[in-house]
């Protein structure tokens, strides 16, 4: 008997495969990305709940599907900018609450639950700061600010990590290859079996030397540079490239990166 669930999954399989495989769509995909960079700051155009999320909205969908797959109980992200992406991450946690309540037939209460986002920013603005603890998303958030690698920032992620079993990281601050790689090394080993770190931006490797002037980073001193160095050393991750296949507008090629072991 067939099985029309698993046909359509088998049939989206094959197509992120093929997907994966078009060079020329692979290109001409890059090309339109830098083309919308070039006409003015494509990424600066959305929100997620009423907050700047600076992210493509396929990677929104995408960190979406990850994280309704692999269902974290903490989510600590560098780089909070305007907040979108914290409002975001934290909102999902409330959906994956409500519908763990749902199927338990419980009563919902999001004040008594555990789930929630550190968010580490060098900088976190004061207009920025104002308008997240006034968020109806709060609750879910903790900002930490200072250099994500600085070891009193480490020292206080870690500590309020303790007793949460079922960890994801994203990073998206400083893309510098050196700073991308103390990051891994801080913060990878916190991330739970099965779940992943989601490392940004490592697109710039990718891009023209002429279309990232004026930056810290380039390609070969990158967050993708830095993922490669992070991966040569430590077998307990495996790159996810089916996700960026599936997106193929991603900031994040050879950025998907689950925790196996």
């Amino acid at each position: 008997m067939k099985n029309p669930v698993k046909e359509f999954e088998d049939g989206r399989k094959h197509n992120v495969k093929c997907l994966g495989s078009d060079v020329d769509l692979k290109a001409s995909t890059l090309k339109w990305m830098l083309d919308v960079g070039k006409s003015g700051n494509y990424l600066y155009n959305f929100d997620w709940l009423g907050r700047p999320i600076i992210q493509y909205p396929q990677d929104i969908v995408g960190l979406q599907e990850l994280i309704w797959k692999v269902k974290p109980d903490l989510i600590i992200e560098a780089g909070v900018a305007h907040g979108g992406s914290v409002v975001f991450t934290a909102s999902m946690l409330a959906m994956l609450d409500m519908c763990e309540a749902i199927e338990a037939g419980q009563t919902i209460d999001p004040s008594i639950s555990s789930r929630k986002v550190i968010g580490i920013d060098i900088d976190i603005r004061a207009h920025n700061r104002a308008l997240l603890e006034a968020h109806p998303m709060a609750s879910r958030i903790q900002l930490i600010e200072g250099s994500s690698i600085a070891p009193e920032t480490i020292c206080q992620v870690k500590e309020a990590a303790i007793g949460y079993k079922n960890i994801m990281v994203i990073l998206d601050s400083n893309h510098t290859h050196d700073h991308v790689l103390n990051e891994l090394l801080a913060y990878a080993n916190l991330v739970s079996v099965g779940n992943y770190c989601i490392v940004y931006d490592t697109l710039i490797d990718d891009m023209p030397v002429e279309s990232i002037e004026n930056r810290e980073w380039c390609k070969g001193n990158s967050p993708k540079s830095a993922v490669h160095a992070f991966m040569a050393s430590n077998d307990d991750f495996e790159l996810r490239p089916e996700v960026e296949n599936k997106l193929l507008i991603t900031v994040a090629p050879d950025g998907f990166l689950q925790r196996v072991k």
